[in-house]
């Protein structure tokens, strides 16, 4: 079985890399992996067709420069499509690309398409499903409430839950072993996530430098720790060069992908809190049992407009699966230090009633069942009607 995959970021790598290790599973290692993909998936079988991080933009803003070289990749992506003719393409994330590419091989084929992630119709944008709808078969969601919306725009739809709950996690020794690798004593840490696109880390970083200078006036021994992505490591270096304390950067590259992975576990084990962008990160967090404050603000102009379209009160994805507003949150305009700061104070003394819509996250999520990589390729399987 020949199958196309797309993923445009980091998020996207780590669940395309688990649905194939799933699908490779239940087809016995007959499957030939192609299309575009980061490490992780590019550990699993796939050679990317270019760089994916050539693809990892957000915001309507920071979009338009590279617009051109967007519209080329797609035209790239759909023709490799089509020329490879695979038993099914599988698009991950990265709607505003991996749907143009849809929409290409569509207009020529009935090659099944297969949607990973659901568009956040909840959220904002509702008609995203019904435009999907034309290009894509079967949608692959990670949220349990996702289901029903895609089916009511026309699309199969298949809860498979989120890898994030079958990740490793550290033990308390590893994490103690973390601590003492990096000579950190016996002050409180937090971990600092400024993002792992660019244009995220350029916004982010002097806000959150800017943030740690209130909390280190008060927490004078304070760890800080910056695990990255191989993308922005160098310009995370330069962005906190000037910030009041020198955090410990994590930098992936030359290192077993594997490897990585346990030690940023062991980091998340480690922390008392986390101070963190919007996004899949939140689930990383709470799948630790970290506390957290989350933070984040876009261009300008894609703060207007997203403000204008947003239909829930938080994006904070622990807040919306558990039911709860437990988790603090700072976005767009409330980006501001002097609102994050006391947030991160608090949360480094404590914060029991996160730990509770952590835990209930990751029970609503799938922790404890099928690992969702393998599930999601079962979903994708029973979708073209094989049988494993």
């Amino acid at each position: 079985m020949q199958i196309f995959l797309i993923a445009g970021e980091a998020s996207g790598d780590r669940l395309g890399a688990a649905l194939m290790a799933g699908l490779s599973e239940l087809l016995e290692d007959q499957v030939d992996f192609l299309g575009v993909g980061g490490p992780l998936m590019q550990a699993e079988g796939m050679q990317s067709l270019f760089p994916m991080d050539e693809l990892s933009v957000m915001g309507l803003a920071e979009i338009l420069p590279k617009y051109r070289q967007l519209k080329r990749r797609i035209a790239q992506t759909a023709d490799a499509a089509l020329a490879a003719k695979p038993d099914v393409i599988i698009s991950i994330d990265s709607p505003d690309f991996c749907l143009r590419v849809a929409k290409l091989v569509k207009a020529v084929s009935n090659i099944r398409t297969v949607h990973y992630v659901a568009p956040s119709v909840w959220a904002w944008r509702e008609g995203r499903a019904a435009k999907m709808a034309k290009v894509i078969d079967h949608v692959l969601a990670l949220l349990p409430f996702e289901p029903p919306l895609m089916e009511a725009a026309g699309m199969e739809c298949s809860f498979v839950g989120h890898p994030v709950v079958s990740e490793p996690q550290a033990s308390a020794a590893e994490a103690t072993l973390f601590r003492a690798k990096h000579r950190m004593g016996q002050g409180k840490t937090l971990l600092v996530l400024p993002g792992s696109r660019r244009g995220e880390v350029s916004r982010l970083a002097p806000t959150f430098g800017t943030v740690l200078s209130d909390v280190v006036a008060q927490t004078p021994d304070l760890n800080v720790v910056i695990p990255t992505t191989s993308n922005v490591t160098d310009l995370v270096r330069e962005q906190v060069a000037g910030w009041p304390v020198q955090p410990i950067v994590m930098d992936p590259r030359g290192i077993d992908p594997a490897i990585y992975k346990l030690e940023k576990a062991a980091a998340f084990a480690a922390a008392d809190a986390a101070l963190a962008a919007s996004g899949t990160v939140s689930l990383e967090l709470a799948a630790a049992a970290t506390p957290m404050v989350i933070a984040y603000d876009m261009n300008w102009l894609s703060r207007i407009i997203i403000s204008r379209m947003l239909k829930v009160d938080t994006v904070t994805l622990v807040n919306l699966v558990s039911d709860t507003r437990t988790i603090p949150e700072f976005i767009g305009k409330d980006c501001q230090p002097e609102r994050i700061a006391p947030a991160v104070l608090k949360v480094l003394e404590g914060a029991r009633g996160q730990q509770e819509a952590m835990e209930l996250t990751m029970q609503r999520l799938g922790r404890g069942g099928q690992r969702p990589g393998l599930r999601a390729a079962h979903a994708v399987l029973r979708g073209m009607g094989v049988q494993v």
